[in-house]
């Protein structure tokens, strides 16, 4: 098939962008660059030995995307074109808003007009908001405690309804938990502009000495060792869900939470990270994050019955991939 990729530059999309190129799939990438690099198309070339076309836009802008579906035939859409900083998402709310509603807007708009039927939205575990643990996709959604979340509630309601007026529509909706870790090559990870917004990232800069030392947000969580737990992932196991996803949707709307089932605590992380590098992490304690919770983790039983998805690379793993990318980076 050959699919369009919304922000395939990033950090998940880039990793799709390979599984999917692996299974003999064609890839065309959409990105605005905002928080991404173009060399990391050149990565995703380099690990596949395949070509991928590049459109450096922004999905939100019309004169942008039509002309790149009128070019092209799409089987299929995987939506990553989306900010995901929770906190700075508290903070600029309206910039969330803009970008992550109308760029799901525009995307579907532009499937429905080219008979493009089958799109994959990377949603998110914030969806669930404050709800029992572990989520599972039955579950009502509460209000999320921040824009980023809502973003993610929103844009799956406008697919859902666009799927109920279009019943040849299929739509996947993953949610996601935390997703660490890089390709095993070191060629690709995450690699945010600026300071990181997420844990491994930061974690990798202070063992390199790029920064100073780790903050971690709340040491009064209700948990394991009062700091926040979540189910870390790794993005080449996230990466291959996703491409099952597109590869079994043939009706409707199919939700999935993509995680490990299992919830690992910052502390338990940095330790890991410390045991799997031999390496030491210096971090301080700080005060809680607006828009945090205190633990989530997924009811992974669904993807595994009806996508065949396991995730089946631990946390050591994750801490290592990480670790490796970011010495490569130089």
């Amino acid at each position: 098939m050959e699919i369009l990729v919304a922000g395939g530059a990033g950090y998940i999309g880039s990793h799709t962008c390979v599984a999917l190129l692996k299974e003999g799939h064609r890839v065309v990438v959409a990105d605005n660059l905002c928080n991404s690099k173009a060399e990391t198309i050149h990565k995703i070339e380099q690990i596949t030995n395949k070509k991928v076309v590049f459109y450096q836009i922004d999905v939100t802008k019309e004169e942008d995307i039509r002309p790149v579906f009128s070019k092209h035939q799409f089987d299929g859409v995987i939506h990553f074109a989306g900010l995901k900083a929770v906190g700075e998402s508290v903070k600029e709310p309206l910039k969330y808003y803009y970008n992550n509603v109308l760029s799901t807007i525009m995307l579907a708009r532009m499937c429905q007009e080219y008979k493009v039927n089958r799109f994959v939205f990377s949603s998110s575990a914030t969806v669930y908001g404050e709800n029992e643990i572990p989520f599972v996709e039955t579950m009502n959604l509460l209000p999320t405690t921040n824009p980023y979340g809502e973003t993610k509630v929103i844009s799956e309601r406008i697919l859902m309804d666009m799927q109920k007026a279009n019943p040849e529509f299929c739509v996947s909706l993953l949610r996601y938990f935390n997703p660490i870790g890089a390709h095993d090559s070191g060629l690709i990870g995450e690699m945010p502009n600026g300071i990181p917004n997420n844990l491994m990232p930061y974690i990798t800069q202070v063992a390199k000495g790029k920064l100073n030392k780790l903050k971690v947000f709340g040491k009064d969580y209700p948990t394991v060792d009062g700091t926040g737990v979540r189910d870390y992932i790794h993005v080449m196991d996230l990466a291959e869900g996703h491409v099952l996803a597109l590869e079994k949707l043939t009706k409707g709307v199919q939700i999935y939470n993509l995680g490990t089932g299992q919830g690992t605590s910052v502390l338990q992380l940095i330790r890991a990270f410390e045991e799997a590098n031999h390496i030491q992490v210096p971090f301080e304690i700080s005060e809680r994050r607006p828009g945090d919770i205190a633990e989530f983790y997924a009811d992974a039983s669904k993807a595994e019955r009806e996508l065949e998805f396991t995730a089946r690379r631990g946390i050591l793993d994750m801490c290592r991939d990480a670790w490796r990318f970011e010495k490569n980076l130089g």
